[in-house]
């Protein structure tokens, strides 16, 4: 798993912008951010909430780096490229299995522009199930609006879970 440092790094690359620029965003130095980064040292606990907000994830999302960020709809310059970002799609089924797929979105409308059943990304079983009832055109066009977060969340009666989410 990733480190705070690298999240951090991710996060700023993300929105294109420099160590300076976010060490100005956040009332500190360039060589701060750098030490972030490398893992040297990390963010004061005061600056942990500010860093979320500013790359629009949760506190528990960019401390953990697990967590998918609660739905929700970019505006403007805060959208990121959707060609630079990624479905997760995460089964959990009764029977203990626990699939994690990922998907850059580019590939997801490279296939669409092309006709290629996304279906069949998933393997077999309880994702391959999960996947074809996916309408991918939609999820595009919600990315393409800015949505960000979970966009599924499924428990169902056998005990299986499954969450979709984009990041």
């Amino acid at each position: 798993m990733p480190s705070l440092g690298n999240r951090i790094n991710e996060y700023r690359r993300q929105r294109n912008i420099t160590q300076e620029q976010l060490a100005e965003a956040m009332g500190v130095t360039s060589q701060a951010v750098s030490k972030w980064e490398n893992d040297i040292s990390c963010p004061d606990i005061s600056i942990l909430p500010q860093l979320a907000d500013y790359f629009s994830v949760s506190l528990d999302r960019l401390i953990r780096g697990e967590e998918p960020m609660r739905p929700q709809v970019l505006q403007g310059n805060a959208r990121k490229d959707i060609n630079t970002m990624v479905l997760r799609m995460v089964v959990d089924s009764s029977g203990g299995d626990n699939v994690k797929i990922n998907i850059p979105m580019a590939l997801i409308i490279a296939g669409l522009e092309m006709g290629i059943p996304l279906a069949n990304i998933g393997g077999n079983g309880a994702a391959n199930d999960a996947m074809k009832q996916i309408d991918f055109s939609q999820i595009v066009k919600l990315v393409e609006c800015g949505m960000v977060g979970n966009l599924l969340e499924v428990n169902s009666a056998d005990g299986d879970i499954v969450r979709i989410f984009v990041d």
